[in-house]
């Protein structure tokens, strides 16, 4: 059985919208896994099911073999930790450490515990520096960080977030994700990703649930799901813009490509080899002369 285990759920809002319809999801321990959807598709409403926000019903959501709704909530703030969208949602206290420190705080631990945590899950998140700092002098990339570091601070052992990238300049984008791709690979935290940036896929994911209105569409690697190039459009996403260049390439400049390439690297190594040796050659001797 996997790590995180979703069968069959459903949630219907009070309109009456269904913003899940019968999703199944398995994530294994210590994989990265994304969640794409386009906006509506009933990303953000998975999120906040599985941590017990929204009470999704039929179905059934298993941690750890164990059900959700049999955890308790110190239980499941062990397990499993979701960061907002929006780090106004999330942050509350005056300063950077007093906000890390709340949960810990409110299991009883000691101030010795508390203090190992804060300094830890700031250090994970490379904010030891900005300890002390309000938390309206943080850059927005700042925040974001420093949500991931509330909820690491409670030790889960599943990390989700909700368009972690969204509102981040490149440079703040490429930092937050080095952190999680750090914190999936050296701390070995489950990781799930809920966004609609499709570029961002094939850079750390292992695995990707694509949703449809409430409905799960396509599941599997990057290479897996971004071959399916009809599914891709029939669920209002498009392809990795360099696997959209490869594709164009491939059906129509006729080259002849039996892959997509998902990363810059892959597509560069890909054309390379389409290229004459001879013709490679003579560049090199012109460029060392």
């Amino acid at each position: 059985m996997s790590f995180l285990e979703i069968k069959d759920l459903s949630y219907r809002f009070e309109d009456g919208t269904e913003a899940l319809d019968g999703v199944t999801i398995s994530v294994e321990k210590g994989e990265f896994a994304g969640l794409l959807a386009s906006n509506g598709g009933g990303k953000t409403t998975l999120l906040r099911s599985i941590v017990g926000l929204l009470k999704s019903k039929p179905g059934s959501i298993l941690i750890d073999k164990k059900p959700l709704d049999k955890m308790g909530r110190t239980g499941l703030s062990s397990k499993i930790g979701l960061v907002f969208q929006n780090p106004s949602d999330q942050l509350f206290a005056s300063t950077v450490e007093e906000d890390v420190e709340f949960g810990p705080r409110n299991l009883g631990l000691s101030e010795g515990e508390i203090t190992e945590r804060v300094k830890s899950s700031l250090e994970l998140v490379d904010l030891m520096s900005c300890a002390k700092k309000p938390i309206h002098h943080l850059s927005f990339g700042q925040q974001k960080r420093a949500c991931i570091a509330g909820v690491l601070a409670m030790r889960p052992e599943i990390l989700l977030l909700d368009e972690p990238t969204a509102g981040l300049d490149p440079k703040s984008e490429s930092k937050l994700l080095y952190v999680l791709g750090r914190l999936n690979k050296e701390a070995g935290i489950t990781i799930i990703i809920a966004t609609h940036m499709v570029d961002l896929m094939p850079l750390f994911v292992d695995r990707i649930y694509v949703l449809k209105e409430g409905k799960l569409a396509i599941k599997g690697t990057p290479e897996v799901v971004f071959s399916s190039t009809q599914v891709m459009e029939g669920v209002d996403l498009r392809l990795p813009y360099i696997t959209h260049l490869i594709e164009e390439l491939k059906h129509k400049d006729h080259l002849p490509l039996d892959e997509l390439p998902l990363t810059i690297k892959d597509a560069r190594s890909k054309l390379v080899s389409l290229i004459p040796q001879n013709i490679l050659t003579v560049k090199e001797s012109i460029r060392l002369s």
